[in-house]
């Protein structure tokens, strides 16, 4: 009975969240229409912004991402290089934003946290599913020797692949493709992290994860979906789910 009522007021703060989320975004959708005429943010503001965000949005009680590699990198990757340039002025907010094509960079506390369940290593090879802005990505690749990221979105995947070699993020490749069937020329994976909801968890990632290794995905339709956490020992696959969570559906090739 008490996991049962746990459930309903995480499931009821996941509603009362993904509403305030839909009017801050419709919000930040009609500030565009006159960002032209604003003044634009320095690097010195966006560098205070990222430093307040590591502090107040992911550090701060309740929120208890304690990775100090993980918050090291989240201050340190330039989150607006990965939206629009009119939603630059919000990009530190812990909030997702537009990118385009019907999707979305996830907030920044969500971005901390998967990555940080992945307790990342700097010898690990990962696969991300889902590339979107290609902000992610960048997170972990200051964590992790080799990123591989998959989007099914191929302006997105080109955009983001110019973006992350704009700014040096150089041990990161994209693909442009089907990120349900993973990248078998690079398997296997000792982490793999899922930044879309498919309505299972695919067979081909579970096979390219390496034998120890962990993946977290998020698992269901859009208005009742479970982010898991996932480690492989042989056959066997532990699977656990610690959060419930808003993604977009995981796309599939036609």
């Amino acid at each position: 009975m008490f996991r049962r009522a746990v459930y309903m007021f995480r499931w009821l703060q996941l509603m009362i969240g993904l509403v305030r989320r839909a009017l801050i975004v419709l919000f930040l959708l009609s500030l565009c229409l006159c960002a032209c005429d604003s003044q634009p943010v320095t690097e010195a503001e966006f560098f205070a912004q990222r430093k307040t965000m590591v502090e107040e949005q992911l550090a701060a009680p309740g929120r208890d991402i304690k990775n100090h590699r993980v918050l090291d990198a989240m201050a340190r990757v330039p989150r607006h290089e990965f939206v629009p340039k009119a939603l630059w002025k919000f990009a530190y907010w812990d909030e997702p934003l537009p990118i385009g094509y019907g999707q979305t960079i996830s907030q920044p506390f969500i971005v901390a946290f998967m990555t940080e369940q992945l307790d990342p290593k700097p010898t690990d090879r990962v696969l991300e599913i889902g590339t979107g802005s290609g902000y992610q990505a960048a997170v972990l690749s200051r964590l992790v020797a080799e990123v591989y990221t998959i989007e099914i979105i191929e302006p997105l995947a080109k955009r983001a692949e110019a973006d992350l070699k704009r700014l040096g993020y150089n041990n990161v490749k994209v693909l442009a493709g089907d990120g349900y069937q993973g990248w078998p020329d690079h398997a296997p994976f000792d982490a793999i992290i899922v930044t879309c909801a498919p309505d299972r968890i695919p067979q081909p990632l579970i096979e390219q994860l390496r034998d120890g290794g962990r993946m977290i995905i998020p698992v269901g339709p859009p208005d009742n979906q479970q982010l898991y956490l996932l480690q492989k020992h042989g056959i066997k696959v532990e699977q656990q789910a610690i959060l419930p969570v808003r993604f977009v559906p995981m796309k599939r090739a036609q």
